[in-house]
């Protein structure tokens, strides 16, 4: 398992704290010697502990790296506090000129919308209508750009819509005639369309009068002669 991490924070517990310190101090000394062997550095490191003790390590005279650190912060110091006038003052050019730019920037913006023109000179007015003519034609173009390339994909598109219709226009063809060549086969309709068989059918002679006709009729006659029978004689 790898190391944890662990919150930098002051150690509350004495113990672990001191333990930590001896620990840390040794790998700081440690740090410190192998810079100084390794990238022929001049290192010097002081510590002090809680309990004022002193523990430092110095692959030179302490001392005199002492003296050229005490040397170099004062020349810092020096021209660090010249640097930071020049820098607040260029720092105060450029908020002022980005200040200007901006009103520059805002002012023509305006002028392009077509407001505040009356300030303006007869030059000032051909300039910014140039401007604006070259950028009318820039849109224009780009306008015109899009249009054909919206055309062409509309044309493409048309095309493969015709093709599929042709397509799908074949097919169906294709398929009536094989549902017709289908239909032409013999014996292929003999199901749904059979043969006539006299045998299924009766014999109808017209001269013949149906049974139930005739059972009517003699039954009328009857009716009639049992009218004549019982009527009065002639």
């Amino acid at each position: 398992m790898g190391r944890g991490k662990i919150e930098i924070k002051r150690i509350e517990n004495t113990t672990s704290r001191q333990v930590t310190f001896c620990k840390r101090r040794n790998g700081l000394l440690k740090k410190a010697y192998e810079l100084a062997i390794l990238c022929d550095a001049e290192v010097a490191v002081i510590v002090f502990s809680t309990r004022g003790r002193v523990y430092q390590y110095s692959n030179d005279n302490i001392k005199e790296i002492l003296e050229k650190y005490k040397k170099y912060h004062a020349q810092t110091s020096k021209s660090g506090s010249y640097v930071d006038i020049n820098s607040q003052q260029y720092y105060q050019q450029e908020t002022v000129r980005m200040h200007q730019q901006i009103q520059t920037l805002t002012s023509s913006n305006r002028n392009l919308m077509g407001n505040e023109l009356s300030t303006l000179s007869l030059k000032e007015l051909k300039f910014l209508e140039g401007k604006i003519e070259k950028g009318l034609t820039k849109v224009r173009t780009r306008k015109t750009e899009l249009i054909c390339v919206e055309m062409e994909y509309r044309e493409k598109r048309g095309l493969e819509l015709q093709n599929e219709n042709t397509y799908l226009r074949s097919k169906i063809e294709e398929n009536l005639r094989g549902q017709q060549a289908i239909i032409m086969q013999p014996g292929v309709d003999d199901e749904n369309h059979p043969e006539f068989d006299a045998r299924n059918y009766y014999e109808v002679n017209m001269m013949e009068v149906p049974p139930h006709y005739a059972h009517h009729q003699d039954h009328t006659e009857l009716h009639l002669g049992f009218k004549t029978t019982t009527g009065p004689s002639t």
